[in-house]
């Protein structure tokens, strides 16, 4: 009755009341996704979207992550929902999300859309994606204007890593190990784009897409003049059959990094300017080799 007479009113005074426009988010999948209001109670499952809401200033309304999710440190606190192979169903319907935000390869779509659950598919592979998401999921906030501080400052971060880099590696080639299986970042992916703003090459062309499996001769014969690698994957490398021949281990021409900034380095999200700085520092602590002064140095 209250609000009633209010309207009245304010049409008296000639005055309009503008309902709030509702959020309309298409996704990577292509479909369509309308919110009334701004998800309040959200659930991610995925690293890179869970620092993605937070960075854009909304990490007090995640109310679940996949097991992965570790920064920043608040979110170690919430409910641990699984991974992309093994996603708890029934947790995630608990908690009663008004939107759950994972990535195109999770296995658990179909199911949770079944359930009635409101998703949103998101999967940067390159910064052209990363820079998407973060438009995207700050529509899907209701704070559409905080994307652009965010990405400005992943740009300045990405120039200064390049302007950090010593110009006498400019153009060499990297092998940058993802999993030891061995997977690798290609030229095409958001670590290889990376990589080509600090003004390295790449020994995975782009045909091969953003994260190939190579078959392990494949490095041998590419010689990389660097290797990029988690520090324990790194520091087995060299037991690997014939691995112990590439020039990048003998010449101590390698990144080998923790856990913690490894997965700095592995996320497309808003550390990705982070990354750059973090590899560029690694880059500027290399040893001068005068054998590998040449990029792509013994590699046929």
């Amino acid at each position: 009755m209250l609000r009633c007479c209010v309207l009245v009113l304010l049409g008296a005074l000639g005055l309009h009341v503008a309902a709030a426009a509702p959020i309309e988010l298409r996704d990577d999948r292509g479909v369509t996704l309308t919110l009334a209001v701004p998800p309040q109670r959200i659930v991610t499952l995925l690293p890179s979207l869970t620092e993605s809401v937070c960075a854009l200033g909304g990490c007090a309304r995640l109310v679940g992550t996949d097991r992965f999710s570790n920064w920043p440190a608040g979110v170690g606190t919430l409910p641990k929902l699984g991974g992309l192979e093994d996603a708890q169903i029934e947790a995630i319907v608990a908690l009663k999300p008004d939107v759950v935000l994972l990535a195109l390869s999770d296995r658990v779509i179909e199911r949770l859309e079944a359930l009635g659950l409101k998703l949103v598919v998101l999967e940067a592979r390159d910064h052209a994606g990363v820079q998407r998401a973060l438009h995207a999921v700050a529509r899907l906030l209701g704070t559409p204007a905080a994307a652009a501080p965010v990405w400005l400052t992943i740009e300045r971060q990405l120039a200064d890593a390049a302007a950090r880099v010593p110009a006498t590696l400019r153009g060499r080639r990297v092998y940058f190990e993802v999993d030891a299986t061995p997977y690798a970042a290609g030229s095409g992916s958001f670590i290889g784009e990376t990589l080509l703003r600090l003004g390295l090459g790449n020994v995975v062309p782009p045909a091969l897409g953003p994260f190939p499996r190579l078959n392990p001769e494949y490095v041998l014969r590419a010689q990389p003049d660097i290797v990029m690698a988690l520090q324990r994957n790194l520091a087995e490398m060299p037991g690997r059959p014939g691995w112990a021949s590439l020039q990048a281990l003998q010449r101590r021409q390698t990144c080998g990094f923790a856990s913690a900034p490894y997965d700095v380095l592995v996320r497309p999200g808003p550390r990705m300017g982070e990354a750059a700085l973090l590899l560029a520092d690694c880059l500027a602590a290399l040893p001068v080799s005068a054998a590998s002064a040449k990029p792509g140095a013994g590699s046929r």
